[in-house]
C-alpha cells in the first residue's frame, strides 16, 4: 500500500524563464497566470520545454527546478527502496524511534493488501505480541521492550515523510520503476504522471530512453 497527499509543484515560472536563459530568448516566452492564480505554460514555452526534455540530462537543466512536495505514507519495504534516491531529495519523516509506542498496534499500522487469510491470522499474532511489548514498556519504560518492538517490527509497518524532490529526480524515477514488482511503485508512478505538465516534460521518452 502507498498514499501520497498534500502534492504541492513549485517554482514552475522561475524554472521555465531559466529554461530561456542560454538563448536570451525571454522575449519569446507566452506562460502567464490565469484568472485563478495558476501559472499556465503557453505554447512556445511547452514546445521548448518537450524538446529539451527529450534531450538529455545537459539540456533539460530546469527540470531541476520544478520542485515537488508530497506526503507520501509506505510500507518500510518500499522507503528502504525509495531510499536509493538520495541525490536532490529531502525527507522528513514521523519518527519510529520516537513515537512507536504512542498508540496501540493494529492492522490498519501496516500493509497487508496482499496477505492471504492465512497469512493474516498468522500476523495477528505478531501484532498483538507487539502490542503487548507495547504494553510492557508503557508500564515500566524498559529500554529492552523497547528495543523489543524497534527489532521485531515488520518491513510490512507504514511510515509517512514529507518528502522534496524535482522533476529531474522524478524521471529518473518514473524510467527506473515503472515495470517494478511492487505495486507501490505502480501508484508512485501514477502520481507523477498525474503532475502538472508531467506527461510533456516527464513521461514522455520512448521505452529505453531516459
Amino acid at each position: 500500500m502507498l498514499k501520497t497527499e498534500r502534492v504541492s509543484v513549485m517554482n514552475l515560472e522561475n524554472a521555465l524563464r531559466g529554461m530561456r536563459n542560454p538563448m536570451n530568448s525571454w522575449d519569446k516566452s507566452d506562460s502567464y497566470y490565469d484568472e485563478d492564480g495558476t501559472y499556465v505554460i503557453g505554447e512556445a514555452d511547452l514546445s521548448l520545454a518537450e524538446r529539451l526534455a527529450h534531450s538529455g540530462t545537459d539540456h533539460r537543466k530546469y527540470l531541476r527546478q520544478i520542485f515537488v512536495s508530497v506526503d507520501i505514507t509506505a510500507p518500510l519495504y518500499w522507503w528502504k527502496e525509495f531510499d536509493t534516491y538520495k541525490v536532490a531529495t529531502v525527507a522528513n519523516s514521523t519518527s519510529t524511534m520516537h513515537k512507536i509506542h504512542a498508540k496501540p498496534f493494529s492492522r490498519a499500522d501496516f500493509s497487508t493488501d496482499h496477505m492471504d487469510e492465512e497469512t493474516l491470522a498468522q500476523f495477528d499474532h505478531v501484532i498483538a505480541y507487539l502490542e503487548l511489548l507495547r504494553g510492557k514498556y508503557m508500564e515500566n519504560k524498559d529500554k529492552r521492550y523497547w528495543y523489543d518492538m524497534i527489532q521485531f517490527l515488520p518491513s510490512s509497518y507504514d511510515q509517512m515523510r514529507t518528502v522534496t524532490l524535482n522533476y529531474e529526480t522524478l524521471t529518473n524515477i518514473y524510467y527506473a520503476r515503472r515495470y517494478h514488482k511492487l505495486d507501490e511503485w505502480h501508484t508512485f508512478c501514477d502520481m507523477i504522471c498525474a503532475l502538472p505538465y508531467a506527461k510533456e516534460l516527464i513521461c514522455c521518452h520512448d521505452d529505453g530512453e531516459k
